[in-house]
C-alpha cells in the first residue's frame, strides 16, 4: 500500500483519488480552498441556486464507469440524470430559430430542413458522419490510452476526412473548423451553429483543427444531460464516494512545494510549513503552477507541454433571479448568435478598444425546483466566452458585458428586463479564486501540430503524476502501478468550457 498525496480537489483529482483508494492505497487530498469540486461550484442567494461552473454533462458513461469501479452504488443511485430535450435552441441573427432534438440524427435533419430550408439538414447530417470518423480515429488514443510515446503522430495527422469536390477531380481537406463551415455546410447559419459549438469549449473555430468536429459529434451521439439539483450534485456524489473509500481531505491546505528525496517526489509542503511525506504525488493543477511547485521542470524540450500553453479564453457569466415562471416549452439551453461573429472572434484575439462587439451568449434555464424559491420564480445563467486579457478590474468593462449579455438574452427570454429581480456577475477572476487558474482547460484534440494535446500523466520527476483537465485524459497512471487511476475528470460540459470535459 502506497501513500498518495493528491494536490487539488477538482473533479479529476477526486476521480483519481477514489480509484487509487479502491486499489488499496492511502490517499490524502490537499485543497487550498474550503470545498471540493474545482470549477464545479454553486452560488446561492434568497432561495435561488446557480451552477457557477459547468451546467450540462456529456459522456455520462465516464462517470458511470467511475462509480462502478469504485463501489457498489451505480451513478444513478447517487444522482438523478435527466436527458435534456431539445438539446439546444438556436436563435440566429436574422431571427431564424431552430430547436435540435437530443441524440436523434433524423430529428436534427428534419428540424434543420424545416428551419433553414431543404437540404440544410442533409448537409449537417453528412458532416456528423465525417465527424464520427474523426471520433473513431481519436477516441482510444485521446480518452482511453496513455499518451503514445510517438505522440507526434497524433499531433501531425488530421483525423477529419477529406471531402471530394463536387466539380473537380480532387479532394478538399478542411484544416480548421471554420474551413468545414465555409466548404461543406453551405449556409452561414449552419456555419455559425458549428462555430458556436466549438467556441463553447473556449476554442477559436478559425484556428482549432478540424478534429474538433468530434465535440459536436459527442454531444449528438451521446446526448446532453442535466443533473437534477445542478452539476454541483455530481461533485457532491464524487466527494462522498471518495470519503466512503477512506480518502482523507484536508481543506484550506495550500501546497507550496513538492518535496523531493533521492531524485523522486516524496511528499508536499504546505503554506503553513507543514510537510507531509508520500510515496507518490498526484497533481490536478495548471501547468504553470505545477512548474512552480517543483525544483526541476516536469517536462523537457520535445515533450508535450514542455512549452507554456497560450491562455485559453475565459468566461463571463451572469446569474439571474427572475420573477415569474418560465413559459411553457422553455428550452433548457438556448444559444443566441450575434450578427457579426467574425468581429466577436477578432475581439477575443485582440481585446482592444472601448466597446466589445456582441458575443455569442448561452442561456441556461433549468426547470429545477431545487434552484428557485418556488414555482413563481426562475433561476437563469447567461454566459459568453471572453478574453482573460480584457480589463476586468474596471467597472466599465463589467458593465458593458453585463448589458451585452442581457440584450442577447432578451431575444430568448420574453420580458427579461421586467422580470429581473437581481443579478450576480461571475468574471474570470472568480474562476481564478476558486481553481487557481483564471481559465478552464479546453479539450485535448488531435492534429494542430500538438498545440491542443495535453502532457501525459507521467512527468520527468519520478513519483509525480498529473491528472485532471490540464493533462492527457487517457490512463497513463496505470503504468505507475496505480491501477485504475484513469482520469474520469473533466468530461463535464456546460456554460463554461464544456469538458467539461
Amino acid at each position: 500500500m502506497a501513500r498518495i498525496a493528491v494536490i487539488g480537489a477538482g473533479m479529476g483529482a477526486m476521480a483519481a483519488a477514489a480509484r487509487l483508494a479502491v486499489a488499496g492505497h492511502r490517499v490524502t487530498v490537499y485543497e487550498r480552498t474550503e470545498t471540493y469540486g474545482g470549477a464545479v461550484r454553486r452560488f446561492e442567494r434568497d432561495g435561488f441556486g446557480f451552477d457557477t461552473g459547468p451546467g450540462l454533462l456529456t459522456l455520462p458513461a465516464v462517470y458511470r464507469d467511475l462509480f462502478v469501479k469504485t463501489g457498489k452504488e451505480p451513478l444513478e443511485d447517487c444522482v438523478e440524470l435527466v436527458q435534456v430535450d431539445p438539446s439546444a435552441r438556436h436563435v440566429f441573427a436574422d431571427g431564424t430559430t431552430v430547436s435540435l432534438p437530443n441524440a436523434s440524427r433524423a430529428g436534427v435533419v428534419a428540424a434543420l430542413d424545416e428551419a433553414l430550408g431543404a437540404g440544410a439538414g442533409g448537409r449537417w447530417g453528412d458532416f456528423l458522419v465525417r465527424a464520427r470518423e474523426a471520433w473513431d480515429r481519436t477516441r482510444r488514443p485521446l480518452l482511453e490510452e496513455p499518451l503514445w510515446p510517438d505522440w507526434r503522430v497524433l499531433a501531425a495527422k488530421e483525423p477529419y476526412p477529406a471531402v471530394p469536390h463536387r466539380r473537380l477531380l480532387r479532394t478538399r481537406t478542411a484544416r480548421t473548423v471554420a474551413d468545414i463551415g465555409r466548404w461543406e455546410l453551405g449556409d452561414d447559419r449552419l456555419a455559425d451553429l458549428l462555430d458556436s459549438q466549438v467556441l463553447a469549449y473556449g476554442l477559436d473555430p478559425r484556428t482549432v483543427p478540424a478534429s474538433a468536429a468530434v465535440l459536436p459529434y459527442m454531444e449528438h451521439a451521446f446526448g446532453t444531460w442535466y443533473v437534477r439539483g445542478g452539476i454541483r450534485e455530481l461533485a457532491r456524489a464524487v466527494h462522498e464516494r471518495c470519503v466512503r473509500r477512506r480518502v482523507e481531505f484536508r481543506f484550506g491546505a495550500e501546497v507550496t512545494r513538492i518535496l523531493e528525496r533521492d531524485g523522486r517526489a516524496a511528499g508536499v509542503e504546505l503554506a503553513d510549513g507543514t510537510r507531509a511525506d508520500a510515496d507518490h504525488v498526484v497533481a490536478d493543477v495548471d501547468p504553470a503552477r505545477l512548474r512552480a511547485l517543483t525544483e526541476r521542470p516536469p517536462d523537457i524540450a520535445g515533450d508535450v507541454g514542455a512549452e507554456p500553453l497560450a491562455a485559453p479564453y475565459a468566461r463571463f457569466s451572469l446569474l439571474l433571479a427572475l420573477r415569474g415562471a418560465p413559459e411553457p416549452g422553455t428550452a433548457h439551453r438556448t444559444v443566441v448568435h450575434p450578427a457579426a461573429p467574425e468581429s466577436e472572434l477578432d475581439f477575443l484575439v485582440s481585446p482592444g478598444g472601448d466597446v466589445p462587439p456582441p458575443p455569442t451568449v448561452t442561456v441556461l434555464r433549468p426547470d429545477d425546483p431545487a434552484l428557485r424559491p418556488d414555482d413563481g420564480y426562475e433561476s437563469v445563467v447567461l454566459s459568453a466566452v471572453v478574453s482573460p486579457e480584457a480589463p476586468w478590474e474596471e467597472e466599465a468593462t463589467v458593465r458593458r458585458y453585463t448589458e451585452l449579455l442581457l440584450d442577447a438574452a432578451g431575444r430568448a427570454i420574453p420580458g427579461l428586463r421586467e422580470r429581473l429581480l437581481w443579478h450576480e456577475v461571475r468574471g474570470p477572476g472568480h474562476v481564478g479564486e476558486e481553481t487557481g487558474a483564471a481559465t478552464v482547460p479546453a479539450p485535448a484534440l488531435a492534429a494542430g501540430q500538438g498545440r491542443f494535446l495535453r502532457p501525459g500523466n507521467t512527468t520527468r520527476l519520478p513519483g509525480l503524476y498529473r491528472v485532471g483537465g490540464w493533462s492527457h485524459p487517457g490512463g497513463g497512471l496505470a503504468h505507475a502501478g496505480m491501477s485504475g487511476a484513469l482520469v474520469a475528470g473533466l468530461v463535464v460540459e456546460g456554460p463554461d468550457f464544456r469538458g467539461s470535459r
